[in-house]
C-alpha cells in the first residue's frame, strides 16, 4: 500500500506487525509504531530489546522477517533500486559511533554523499559541506582534520553534518549523546531541538539518556516483550505500570533528570 504524506496527520514512518528474528531468537514480534511529522520520538528499552535493530529495519539496512514498514509513504522493500534510492536520500542517519571514514577529512566525509548522490563536483560539494558543518556547530578549524584527531563531541557533530548533507526529511539518531560529558550532551540535545525547529525535521531517536528524554522529546516509545509497550509523552510513559519502566524512570537517575527538566522549565 502507498500512503500519501501530504496531510500532516499521516505518519512519516508507519510500522505494522514487525517481526525480527536471529535464528531462534525472536527480537520483535507484532511490533507497531508511528513517527509523526515534525516530532522527536525517542525509543528506549532494556539491553537486547532491539532498539538498534528496529532503527536498522526502518532505514533498510535489515529486511524484517515479518510485517510492513512505510517510510515517507513508501514501502522500501517493494521498490526498485532507483525508487528506493530516491526515498533513502530523504533521510539522514547518525550512527552510534559516528561511522566516519578515517581516511577522509571532516569536510570530505560530509561532501561524499553530495558527490555520490547529488552529483555535485568536488569544489561545490566541499563548499556546501562547510555550510553543513556550521549547522552542526563545528568550527571551521575542524574542517580539514581527520576523525582520529577529533574529540568525541566533534565526531558526533561531524557525523550529524554528514547526516544533514542531503537536506533530509527524517533524521535517525542512534545513541547520539553516548560517551559525551554532561555539558557536551546537553549542548547536543539543544542542537537537535534547534535543527528540528529550523529545518522542519522529523527525528527518530534511539537513546538511554534520561536527560535527553526529558529535555527534547515529544513522545517516548518503550520496547518491551518484543513489542512497543507504550508510545506517549514522557509523563504518561513514566506512569505506565511496568517494572522496567518504573525502575528506569523512577530510579535515582530518572528522578534527577525529571527534577532538572522541571527546574529548566521554570527558569
Amino acid at each position: 500500500m502507498n500512503w500519501s504524506i501530504t496531510a500532516p496527520h499521516i505518519p512519516v514512518i508507519r510500522v505494522r506487525g514487525l517481526g525480527n528474528r536471529f535464528g531462534r531468537q525472536v527480537v520483535h514480534q507484532n511490533l507497531d509504531l508511528d513517527l509523526n511529522r515534525g516530532e522527536i520520538l525517542a525509543v528506549v528499552g532494556g539491553s537486547g530489546s532491539g532498539k538498534s535493530v528496529l532503527l536498522r529495519s526502518i532505514v533498510g539496512l535489515r529486511r524484517p522477517d515479518e510485517g510492513a514498514i512505510q517510510v515517507l509513504g513508501q514501502d522500501l522493500a517493494n521498490l526498485d533500486d532507483n525508487a528506493r534510492s530516491q526515498v533513502e536520500r530523504r533521510f539522514g542517519v547518525l550512527f552510534q559511533k559516528g561511522a566516519l571514514f578515517s581516511s577522509l577529512t571532516v569536510t570530505e566525509n560530509v561532501a561524499l554523499p553530495l558527490i555520490e548522490h547529488a552529483g555535485l563536483d568536488r569544489a561545490d560539494a566541499e563548499h556546501l559541506a562547510c555550510v553543513k558543518l556550521a549547522l552542526a556547530g563545528l568550527p571551521l578549524s575542524a574542517a580539514n582534520k581527520y576523525p582520529a584527531s577529533l574529540s568525541g563531541g566533534m565526531i558526533k557533530r561531524a557525523a550529524l553534518a554528514r547526516a544533514l548533507a542531503l537536506d533530509p526529511d527524517i533524521l535517525f539518531l542512534d545513541e547520539p549523546t553516548a560517551g559525551l560529558d554532561p555539558i557536551g550532551a546537553a549542548a547536543f540535545d539543544q542542537l537537535i531541538l534547534t535543527l528540528r525547529d529550523a529545518l522542519g525535521l522529523s527525528v527518530f531517536l534511539v537513546t538511554h539518556d534520561l536527560d535527553t528524554l526529558y529535555t527534547i522529546t515529544d513522545r517516548v516509545a518503550v520496547l518491551s516483550q518484543k513489542r512497543v509497550l507504550v508510545a506517549a509523552p514522557i509523563a504518561q510513559v513514566a506512569a505506565t505500570p511496568d517494572p522496567w519502566v518504573h525502575e528506569y524512570f523512577h530510579g535515582p537517575r530518572g528522578r534527577a533528570a525529571w527534577l532538572a527538566a522541571s527546574v529548566q522549565k521554570e527558569v
